[in-house]
């Protein structure tokens, strides 16, 4: 069974820096693509990088503004998200999300994904 765990979330001050995690497991990691998404109150959830280990491509959404950066240890099968200059905006509830194979410009709607993490909260105090 396809698992996702985000950690790394938390309380940080405006222009803090944090940086997410998103452990895999059930599944060969090359195998999948994996994005992070974010979600806050009342908001539809929102894309921000997609990441395929098998071929090394990113996408960024434009709403990354350069902040966000997405890395990751294969052998760790874990993929990151360091976050930087962070605002109030940027609080929300994060999640990564995988599917089997590669995704092309489509890769920013969620309802292609059919796995998801449980999600880590990031507040970003004014």
């Amino acid at each position: 069974e396809v698992q996702l765990v985000e950690s790394g979330g938390g309380l940080v001050q405006a222009g803090g820096s944090l940086r997410l995690s998103c452990q895999g497991s059930g599944f060969t990691f090359d195998d999948y693509c994996i994005s992070w998404f974010r979600q806050a109150p009342g908001k539809e959830r929102e894309g921000l990088v997609y990441f395929n280990s098998k071929d090394n491509s990113i996408h960024y959404a434009d709403s990354v503004n350069g902040r966000f950066t997405i890395s990751s240890d294969n052998a760790k099968t874990t993929v990151y998200l360091q976050m930087n200059d962070l605002a109030p905006e940027d609080t929300a509830n994060y999640y990564c999300a995988a599917h089997y194979g590669p995704l092309g410009r489509s890769w920013i709607h969620t309802l292609l994904y059919l796995h998801w993490g449980q999600g880590t909260q990031v507040t970003v105090a004014s």
